[in-house]
């Protein structure tokens, strides 16, 4: 397992106590009990960010203050659609199948929607403007050169995702047994990097589906009339400027830098060995109440500049209220607890890992009980 790609050192804080599942081991009581081979992590604790939250909250009430919407959110994500839908235009005439087209999509187009994908992720939490409202309206214009509507979905999914992290059956974000035995190769994990952004459109509908609302249907109508107004008065090429916007939001989700913090956020990245021995397993459980598994990881890499500084990640879920020029104010003013948690050091280091080694994989992930998700939303 190559060491290069992160840095891990002990957390201080009450460690959580994990339990690796095996054919042998079970949940008692629980409905979200492991089955045959499911080797997730199981933790019987809650997430530790709202722990940390508490911690810092105290030794620094100051950080308070850094809460609330960046006015500069709305001005990026206007240049960002505006750049994307004139490339959309210039190569309407372009031919799909051509170089200049593909590596246009890959290299500016993909990098521009992955920036609109964080600046949803941004919004959902209401960081662009104060009212609720404003902020939902502002996702679906963010949305258009996307292609497909997603920001009103994506949005409970992912609130659910901050107050129900790796609770099975509420945390989209997890994979499903079925994805952990069937891509469990080397093969399927790079399928699964070349396709996840389909993983991550259609798994919460299977897992957890919620009810349509007014802003889903909203959101629908929006997009699917700008991609008709597109195609009607895009000229000859109108096809080709809605493929433009498509295909660039698939290579954003896909082998693209970027799209790497995808796997980088919440999986294992340091897991015992599958080949252990019974006894050392038992070594490593007993042990894990001495260095527990991280659940999550940051990257303070220079592709944070593209993507809302989403890489200060253990920073944004101890305070999703916080807005991403403020991440790194928080980082300074609170390092004596964020010094020593893991991180990585390259999103495309993290790709090439999650793919070659046979220890990180789509079961490296940590999971908790239904129970632990008592007293949380679902989304709204």
């Amino acid at each position: 397992m190559s060491s290069s790609t992160i840095t891990t050192t002990t957390v201080n804080s009450k460690p959580p106590v994990y339990q690796e599942a095996s054919s042998s081991d079970s949940i008692p009581n629980s409905p979200y009990a492991p089955k045959e081979d499911d080797l997730f992590f199981w933790t019987y604790t809650e997430e530790p960010h709202r722990t940390r939250r508490q911690a810092i909250i105290k030794a620094h009430p100051e950080v308070t203050k850094l809460c609330g919407p960046e006015p500069l959110t709305k001005y990026v994500v206007m240049v960002v659609v505006t750049l994307q839908i004139s490339l959309a235009y210039m190569l309407r005439n372009t031919p799909i199948l051509s170089w200049r087209f593909f590596l246009t999509a890959y290299i500016i187009g993909a990098t521009a929607n992955q920036n609109l994908f964080l600046a949803i992720h941004e919004i959902s939490h209401n960081l662009a403007f104060k009212s609720p409202l404003k902020n939902r309206l502002f996702a679906i214009f963010a949305n258009l050169p996307i292609g497909v509507p997603y920001s009103a979905a994506f949005r409970p999914y992912h609130l659910t995702h901050h107050k129900s992290l790796g609770v099975d059956g509420l945390d989209t974000d997890l994979p499903t047994a079925l994805e952990a035995v069937l891509l469990d190769s080397v093969l399927g994990k790079a399928f699964f990097c070349t396709f996840q952004i389909l993983f991550y459109a259609l798994r919460p509908m299977i897992v957890h589906p919620m009810p349509l609302t007014r802003i889903h249907l909203l959101n629908i109508f929006a997009q699917l009339t700008f991609d008709f107004l597109l195609l009607r008065h895009g000229g000859g090429g109108g096809v080709n400027s809605l493929v433009y916007l498509i295909l660039s939001s698939f290579l954003a989700g896909s082998l693209h830098p970027c799209a790497g913090h995808f796997i980088a956020e919440h999986y294992v990245f340091d897991p015992p060995s599958s080949t252990t021995s019974t006894t050392a397993t038992a070594t490593a459980n007993a042990n894990a109440a001495a260095v527990p598994i991280p659940e999550t990881y940051s990257y303070y890499g220079p592709l944070n500049l593209l993507t809302y500084n989403v890489g200060l990640h253990n920073e944004h879920h101890d305070f999703p209220a916080v807005p991403w020029t403020r991440l790194p104010r928080l980082h300074a003013l609170a390092k004596e607890f964020y010094r020593d948690l893991p991180r990585h050091e390259s999103w495309v280091a993290v790709l090439w890992q999650f793919v070659w080694d046979r220890e990180v994989g789509m079961r490296c992930r940590v999971k908790r009980r239904g129970a632990l998700g008592k007293g949380e939303e679902k989304g709204k």
